[in-house]
């Protein structure tokens, strides 16, 4: 549990320190600190002797060792201290950054809310613009749109986007990447589109080595743009797949293509770990809902939390930019 206690009038740091900062490694490295200076750092401050010296905010502890305030979500003791001391901490990404959400479904799909709705909802949320990525043919659970349905889709979001104010609907879709690297729909509809959420809904269990190599090769097509939930994983319900994410985020950087920070609770993928290695590679992410209803844009914030917690700034993320320059980015 991370709990950010700035929002806590006259909170103890060492409380702090003691029962709610990041990992073990982190308190440690303080408690290590105070010992050099020939202090006493425990959860009810910092002593000298038996005066306490500090521990009534959490920015005097971070004074006192002369390190900037380490925001909790990177309280890992995954170098937050060393960069706390050359004041080199990410100005991390924040709710009021996001400027649209691009992967979202319909009831065209496995969605409940017409186009306009989620259009509607999108706008709500002080959004520019907002994505329809229904699913392709392939997710037939999901009710897959075939290549007739989608078209009928665009040149309804084309109807739409000439009466609509105040938000733009882009075209997408949500892409089944085929057991042999192949994306579900031919190119013909899918150039149709702003861009594509590319996604694996099946064969979960090939060996990693044949799982890496059936997404760089779908990575390949120039017309794939985002990986969405990169790992397929579903908390408590579904292990990740088996893919070399270190090769999979070279690939990614190597032909313009975006990873998917997918914000529902049971997702949350990328994690932490592989939102920070796509950074040290260069590799921007996306953050999305995947709402298939109007109530879960509000789910955005569990993806803010997840890339906060993976060392992410505004610049690492692609739609905190205008449509404008987003759509310089998705081109390949």
């Amino acid at each position: 549990l991370q709990v950010d206690l700035r929002v806590v009038p006259q909170a103890s740091f060492g409380a702090a320190l003691h029962y709610f900062t990041g990992s073990k490694g982190h308190n440690i490295a303080i408690r290590k600190m105070g010992v050099k200076r020939g202090l006493k750092v425990n959860e009810y401050g910092v002593f000298r002797g038996g005066d306490r010296i500090a521990g009534r905010t959490e920015e005097e502890i971070y004074k006192l060792f002369g390190l900037a305030v380490v925001p909790p979500e990177l309280r890992e003791d995954r170098g937050e201290i060393e960069a706390a001391r050359k004041n080199r901490l990410p100005k991390l990404v924040e709710r009021s950054d996001i400027r649209g959400d691009l992967h979202t479904h319909t009831d065209a799909s496995d969605g409940t809310a017409s186009i306009r709705a989620m259009a509607e909802a999108a706008k709500q949320h002080g959004y520019d613009y907002v994505a329809i990525s229904d699913h392709s043919k392939h997710a037939t659970i999901a009710n897959g749109l075939d290549a007739s349905r989608l078209a009928r889709q665009i040149d309804a979001i084309d109807r739409l986007n000439d009466t609509i104010e105040g938000i733009r609907i882009l075209k997408s879709c949500e892409v089944d990447i085929l057991a042999d690297g192949r994306l579900d729909l031919s190119g013909s509809i899918l150039k149709r589109l702003d861009f594509r959420v590319c996604a694996i809904h099946s064969g979960f269990n090939l060996p990693r080595e044949k799982q890496t190599e059936r997404i760089i090769k779908a990575m390949d097509n120039p017309l794939f743009n985002i990986f969405a939930h990169p790992t397929g994983r579903l908390i408590g319900q579904r292990p990740p797949y088996d893919i070399d994410m270190e090769q999979i985020i070279d690939a990614a950087g190597q032909r313009g293509c975006f990873l998917e920070v997918n914000a529902a609770p049971d997702r949350l993928d990328l994690n932490d770990i592989h939102c920070r290695l796509a950074k040290e590679r260069g590799v921007k992410v996306v953050m999305s809902t995947d709402a298939h209803a109007i109530s879960q844009f509000d789910l955005i914030r569990f993806g803010v939390d997840q890339a906060r917690r993976g060392w992410l700034e505004a610049g690492d993320v692609l739609n905190t930019q205008s449509w404008e320059a987003l759509k310089a980015f998705l081109k390949r």
